[in-house]
């Protein structure tokens, strides 16, 4: 079997993948015919059926899939063809070939999120963070496996975490470089600011948009948990809690970007380039890692609407 990221124009493809989205479509003389999205641990692939025979057996999205196909190059993307497709067998595949995954150690990385946190001095956010990140059993194992996104940065299992934590070291690096910065209401911010994508996002392999990502969006669901929390805690200040809501709020940093505030704070304004760094800097080198060609010049990206370039000399 070649994985996702190995195909090129005109390969055989004979192997398993995870059949992670399935549409049925009509060509414009009326013909119907599949679109899929196909997943392994090393990307995502548009698929297409476009002949419905008796080689195409019955399967659905979330099954995986055995597939017979042919690798095209489709207005500069890969795409495959498929002309025979069967559900795989169970003992034919090995799941953790489907499902892309952190490099790095997620306990190891749980446990400096966990050190993040009692570090903190103020009683009222280090209890908020402790309920949140760590009491919850059920949600800090969530926060191990999610990923930070669908498709853009981080979009693989433990991409959550890795995001959130990357997010708040460069926080605790920059915050003592700067006046006005309060280390623990930005720590508070910098842990939380995309807690919500647990339930944004369902769990891998599928990481599709839930109802309450497609109705709210992580922002909105991670204000509401902030704000139910701190209600739970006796005493919480009012405008602490607004403090918070408020880092949560305006991290995209701009209305465009889905910000329904603009940051107003200097902490506010602190995250949300934190935040833009590491995912960019995390997208450049997704994409560097899956270059197949030669030189320096990985091609344009659709996604950063540039040109990218590696920097070797």
């Amino acid at each position: 079997m070649k994985f996702i990221a190995e195909l090129k124009d005109n390969d055989h493809v004979l192997g398993h993948y995870l059949c992670k989205f399935k549409q049925s479509l009509k060509t414009r003389a009326g013909k119907t015919y599949y679109s899929l999205k196909l997943q392994d641990k090393t990307g995502v692939i548009d698929a297409k059926v476009w002949e419905l025979t008796k080689d195409i057996q019955d399967f659905n999205e979330g099954d995986m899939i055995k597939i017979d196909a042919t690798a095209l190059l489709y207005q500069g993307e890969m795409q495959i063809k498929i002309h025979k497709l069967r559900r795989s067998l169970e003992g034919e595949y090995v799941i953790s070939d489907y499902i892309p995954t952190t490099e790095r150690n997620v306990d190891e990385m749980y446990g400096k999120l966990v050190k993040l946190v009692n570090s903190v001095e103020n009683l009222y956010i280090k209890t908020l963070l402790e309920n949140i990140l760590i009491k919850n059993e059920d949600r800090a194992a969530a926060l191990k496996t999610h990923s930070a996104a669908k498709a853009m940065h981080h979009s693989y299992m433990g991409g959550l975490l890795e995001h959130i934590l990357s997010v708040a070291e460069i926080c605790e690096f920059m915050c003592s470089r700067y006046k006005y910065i309060n280390r623990d209401l930005l720590l508070a911010g910098a842990l939380l600011h995309d807690i919500g994508k647990i339930y944004e996002l369902s769990p891998m392999p599928i990481n599709e948009y839930t109802d309450d990502g497609q109705m709210l969006g992580h922002i909105i669901i991670g204000v509401e948990m902030a704000a139910v929390e701190t209600m739970k805690i006796e005493g919480f200040p009012h405008q602490l809690a607004s403090l918070i809501k408020h880092l949560i709020i305006s991290h995209h940093g701009e209305f465009e970007f889905g910000s329904p505030k603009l940051p107003c704070t200097a902490e506010a304004i602190l995250l949300h380039y934190a935040d833009n760094m590491d995912a960019k800097l995390k997208t450049f080198e997704e994409f560097i890692d899956k270059d197949a060609t030669q030189g320096p010049w990985v091609g344009y990206q659709k996604a950063l609407a540039r040109h990218i370039r590696k920097s070797d000399f």
